[in-house]
């Protein structure tokens, strides 16, 4: 097996979650009350559960691809850089809500 990393992100909402990325093709490979895991070709995201989740206040992560533009669909948009920089003054009129 190649060596691999394995996100694991906090969700306020499995439902909410894996409907978002369900939309970036992402399918459920594993979801009880205290794990999820969802899974697009060699691609693979866990999350636990975090309902008091402040998205402004917390990780952020980058998910690099060839056709980020097809992100657009599902409101994307500038939302990768303002995890970015959430914690940047100058930034704030990027910040939208998120699922997560």
């Amino acid at each position: 097996m190649a060596d691999h990393v394995t996100p694991n992100l906090p969700s306020r909402d499995f439902d909410v979650t894996e409907a978002f990325y369900a939309k970036l093709g992402f399918a459920t490979s594993w979801k009880d009350r205290g794990w999820m895991i969802l899974q697009r070709g060699g691609l693979q995201l866990e999350f636990f559960p975090y309902p008091d989740l402040d998205p402004a206040t917390s990780i952020a992560w980058l998910l690099h691809g060839q056709k980020l533009d097809a992100w657009g669909f599902v409101g994307m948009g500038l939302i990768i850089a303002a995890f970015l920089l959430a914690r940047s003054p100058s930034w704030k009129s990027l910040r939208r809500p998120t699922p997560w």
